[in-house]
């Protein structure tokens, strides 16, 4: 076998689906990757058994066809410190020795039978397939919103991953550990069809960085997995088992306190706030008045204390409550609008976070559980 490419391109196609591979296989041939040729196309397949993704490629000059393993770990890091031009890749049938040639010089190395390649491809006739295509800005923005609220509890694996709550008219995007929620809806496409799932981090990670630059993906939904697909990459991956809590039933309906403020202040004061926290529980206290926040925090383990005040649009009564430090940095790092609206019912009810206005045709709300406070 041999053929020629751009050394550029196919690092871009190795490094992209490298992120695939873990560090620690069960199987040491998952250690590298699947190269198979065939006309002026070239095959790059990389799996760790529960996920699996491919990648096509162009070719020049192409002469014969097969398949063979090389060390994924080398192959990126060669390409990576290679220039910009054009490469061959001469490949022995018989003992699948490799070279890879260009101007300046040369690498050898012995592959391995790509037909020792596990195979993770499965066909499931008995229930019928989910199939959509959806912008992938549909889907990184879903991502985008949730991932940091999945959860990381191995008693709760349900949890571990991103709902997707997929209606004829939009696409809903849930994650939670317990402490916050996140639910994301995005109507800039209608998937036309009906079904849910539970995608984990990994395989959600792999989307955002892969997919970025695709326009579009053809989502297929079976029993066990999901099959996402675009003119360049082609990835496989489980779902969680198991069935999602029922999200809207935690979100509260009545919140008869509103208070909006301005999300780069409130953010910039909650980080200097928290450096004085109790490390042990993050706790940062509110009391919350007409037109005014007033944040505090202490730490009587090292004897230090911390108050800021924060200009707010608020005229009911005053209420005290108080939420963890770091995940009021995450919710207001994911936000983006200029201004928060914060919804509270009582000091024991969670908080709503809302952008002050929803993007087009999405809508964002996350929610956080207080922390007990005796007093200010």
């Amino acid at each position: 076998m041999k053929f020629n490419v751009s050394s550029k391109t196919l690092y871009s196609y190795v490094s992209a689906v490298s992120k695939v591979i873990n560090s620690k296989n069960a199987l040491t041939i998952l250690n590298n990757f699947l190269f198979e040729l065939s006309d002026n196309t070239l095959t790059i397949t990389a799996s760790d058994l529960e996920n699996t993704l491919v990648a096509h490629l162009e070719v020049m000059d192409a002469e014969g066809e097969g398949k063979f393993c090389v060390d994924a770990r080398r192959m990126v890091d060669l390409l990576k410190e290679m220039p910009d031009q054009g490469i061959s890749f001469d490949i022995n049938d018989d003992n699948l020795a490799v070279e890879i040639v260009y101007p300046s010089g040369n690498y050898s190395f012995i592959a391995i039978n790509g037909n020792e390649y596990p195979s993770n491809e499965s066909v499931d006739e008995s229930t019928d397939i989910i199939e959509f295509t959806c912008p992938t800005e549909q889907i990184i923005k879903g991502i985008d919103n949730t991932l940091f609220a999945v959860g990381n509890d191995d008693l709760r694996p349900q949890m571990m991953g991103i709902l997707w709550d997929i209606k004829p008219d939009a696409i809903t995007f849930v994650a939670t550990d317990t402490r916050k929620l996140v639910k994301y809806r995005n109507a800039m496409s209608a998937p036309g069809v009906e079904g849910s799932c539970i995608l984990p981090i990994k395989p959600a990670t792999v989307i955002k960085n892969v997919f970025a630059k695709e326009d579009e993906v053809k989502v297929t939904l079976e029993p066990k997995s999901a099959t996402f697909e675009s003119p360049s990459y082609k990835f496989n991956c489980r779902f969680i088992k198991g069935s999602f809590p029922d999200y809207n039933r935690v979100i509260p309906v009545k919140n008869p306190y509103a208070i909006t403020v301005d999300r780069q202040s409130f953010l910039n004061a909650v980080r200097r706030v928290g450096v004085f926290v109790d490390q042990g529980h993050g706790l940062v206290k509110f009391k919350i008045e007409k037109d005014q926040l007033t944040m505090k925090a202490t730490d009587n383990n090292f004897c230090t204390s911390a108050r800021e005040v924060v200009p707010c649009d608020f005229t009911g009564t005053e209420i005290i409550i108080g939420f963890s430090a770091p995940y009021l940095i995450e919710i207001f790092n994911t936000i983006s609008t200029t201004g928060i609206l914060i919804k509270l019912s009582d000091p024991s009810r969670p908080g709503v976070f809302v952008p002050s206005e929803n993007s087009e045709n999405s809508e964002l709300l996350m929610l956080l559980m207080p922390m007990t406070v005796s007093d200010f």
